[in-house]
């Protein structure tokens, strides 16, 4: 059975993806792509399929879907499907970009968590039951990343390529996913990649923002389950 390679989002780890490795590892091997070692999506790209098995089905949340379409540029023969989750194809907006620095600075001051508590999490998740859960597990994972990967990965966001072009020439089965609250990655972008790409399906997660696979699982896990059966 193909593998499943999954990318996290910028600041999360493999936590982000616990009810989907839980759900399909019994059934294939599961990987997770490291995106903590370089500043350019480029980079990273190349960095994941380094590890990455010959062929795979590839799915990236947030940034990690940024990167899954970098690896899609790069490597587009070794991926057998895709699955892009409240994500983004094109380049940053001048107005995100100019926000960046003024983060990185207040990080390397140590001011991590206070960037993550006020600058950042308000906007990912939708109101809810688990929604104090999940905050404090993104809490978690930034602090155990730490800064420097937080000044690498928000580099890397500030300077990525559009990859409209990337999306338009996948013919492999495509997954687009979001939760319907999302505010970071809104359903226009994810409109236009479903638009993009030849074979691809759009699902739309209710009660979830931008980290459906913690906020909404079971919703997340049979649309994975759909898209890996195609």
């Amino acid at each position: 059975m193909t593998p499943l390679l999954l990318l996290p989002g910028m600041m999360c780890d493999a936590r982000l993806f616990g009810p989907q490795i839980a759900a399909f590892s019994g059934q294939r091997a599961v990987h997770l792509g490291p995106l903590t070692g370089h500043d350019t999506v480029e980079d990273l790209a190349a960095d994941v399929l380094a590890s990455a098995p010959p062929v795979f089905a590839l799915a990236g949340l947030s940034m990690g879907g940024i990167v899954a379409m970098e690896v899609a540029r790069q490597a587009p023969e070794r991926i057998d499907r895709i699955a892009l989750l409240d994500t983004n194809p094109r380049a940053e907006l001048d107005d995100v970009r100019a926000r960046r620095l003024p983060q990185i600075e207040k990080v390397r001051r140590g001011g991590l968590k206070e960037v993550m508590r006020d600058e950042l999490k308000p906007n990912y998740l939708a109101n809810g039951p688990l929604r104090q859960d999940v905050l404090n597990t993104c809490m978690e994972m930034a602090l155990d990343l730490g800064p420097e990967v937080f000044e690498r990965q928000s580099r890397a966001l500030a300077a990525r390529p559009d990859q409209q072009e990337t999306l338009r020439g996948l013919s492999c089965p495509a997954l687009v996913l979001m939760g319907r609250e999302d505010r970071l990655c809104p359903l226009d972008r994810h409109e236009l990649m479903h638009d993009l790409l030849q074979d691809s399906v759009l699902e739309i997660i209710g009660n979830a923002g931008h980290l459906p696979t913690l906020e909404q699982p079971v919703a997340v896990n049979a649309a994975f389950q759909t898209w890996l059966e195609r």
